[in-house]
């Protein structure tokens, strides 16, 4: 497999007279399959919370998912199952799929009780992906419909960061509206991988499907945007870099080398990660220049290749004396999903504020934006949420949960 790589300016003229002129580039990066179609094997994780409040319908529900998700892996890939309440213990230890009735009969018992500790269920997690994670496609599915109420979220966050460390992916699946969304969202963030909103029980055997889908599709791992700045052009200081595409996430730049790395984690075949970097150039003479240089470094597990560079992608931009806007429709487009994920972060922030009519303001703004870049969806759930905090009404953790996923994503 190689890396597809495209980069776009929001505009592409600079003008002369300008001291300092402000771009965004989008970069998007995808797999493509070679000929052979050859990838590499699953290695598979899923931590489930077992936890009392999951009693009846709920982990039944689950259950049904995970014995789906045994039917559809391929031969040759791995698979291991943690659970988890007031404590965890693997249920599954990691091996490759040749008793698949076996691991279906230890999914059917499993029975409900005690409390939550998320943090040892990823502990165990962790430990059974790495068992196998050379020349594998190493992701975790961790499934929870509570708080951390017997655990550590310092140490959850601090689990997630290993796991990318190690290469592992890990995908949070909160089920129900009493989960923390604060710390599901910044574990799949570190780790790289989707959080998923499991509304009611009926919903987890489709997104347990959609985010199986996903994994499966993931060809190149471990996966590095490396960014080159040319004389007189700089990154912005405050949120320079943030993903866009599959769903939104403010990055962490990296000084390396005499140039800037961020991690990307994994790249999917035929569905790319957009990331957007915000640049400042300085004032240049009539003429095409060279803004950037662009590359990608990447582990290619099927071909058991690491720190492979992609061909670069240098990035210019026409300097001209009579400047006439011409913005990249594309990229304006990521512009927008930015700023609906950061007009609602605002209105959360807010809102934990008491601050009901600042919320309310920067809900409609946020929906507005949605709006321009026809995510209709996105634009119904945060008006009608304006709406309610306008008229006194309190958001419900459905609500808010809501409000969040489709902040990040541009659901289907």
């Amino acid at each position: 497999m190689k890396v597809g790589l495209q980069a776009s300016l929001s505009d592409a003229n600079l003008d002369v007279a300008q001291v300092s002129s402000q771009r965004q580039l989008a970069i998007s990066m995808s797999a493509i399959a070679a000929s052979s179609g050859r990838t590499a094997p699953l290695n598979l994780c899923l931590i489930l919370d077992h936890s009392g409040s999951m009693n009846g319908r709920p982990m039944e529900t689950v259950k049904q998912a995970a014995l789906k998700i045994v039917d559809s892996l391929s031969p040759g890939d791995r698979l291991s199952i943690v659970v988890f309440d007031h404590k965890a213990k693997v249920l599954v230890p990691n091996q490759v799929i040749e008793n698949p009735v076996g691991i279906k009969s230890e999914i059917s018992k499993l029975k409900t009780s005690g409390g939550t500790c998320i943090d040892e269920g990823m502990r165990l997690g962790i430990e059974e992906l790495a068992k196998a994670k050379k020349d594998t496609i190493s992701q975790a599915f961790l499934l929870t419909d509570g708080e951390n109420e017997h655990g550590d979220n310092d140490r959850c966050l601090k689990l997630a960061h290993l796991a990318a460390e190690y290469n592992l992916t890990l995908n949070t699946l909160g089920f129900g509206d009493h989960w923390n969304q604060d710390i599901l969202e910044q574990i799949a963030d570190a780790g790289g991988g989707a959080l998923t909103y499991i509304q009611t029980p009926e919903d987890a055997l489709l997104e347990f499907t959609r985010l199986f889908s996903r994994v499966q599709s993931v060809g190149l791992t471990n996966a590095y945007l490396l960014l080159r700045m040319m004389p007189g052009v700089r990154l912005a200081e405050l949120k320079p870099v943030a993903q866009v595409v599959p769903e939104t996430v403010e990055l962490q730049p990296i000084q390396e080398a005499g140039q800037v790395s961020v991690r990307l984690g994994d790249l999917m075949v035929d569905s790319p990660r957009v990331v957007l970097a915000n640049l400042y150039a300085s004032q240049l003479p009539v003429g095409r220049h060279p803004l950037v240089q662009v590359q990608v470094r990447y582990d290619d597990p099927a071909q058991n290749l690491e720190s492979v560079l992609s061909d670069p992608v240098i990035v210019e931009a026409s300097v001209v004396t009579t400047f006439q806007p011409a913005p990249d429709p594309q990229v304006q487009q990521h512009v927008l999903a930015l700023g609906k994920y950061r007009q609602t972060q605002i209105a959360e922030q807010k809102l934990q504020q008491g601050d009901r009519a600042g919320a309310a303001t920067m809900l409609q703004s946020a929906a507005k934006t949605a709006l321009q870049m026809g995510d209709q969806t996105a634009a119904t759930v945060l008006q009608e949420n304006a709406t309610r905090l306008q008229e006194g009404e309190e958001l419900s953790e459905s609500d808010r949960k809501r409000t969040r996923i489709v902040s990040k994503t541009t659901l289907q």
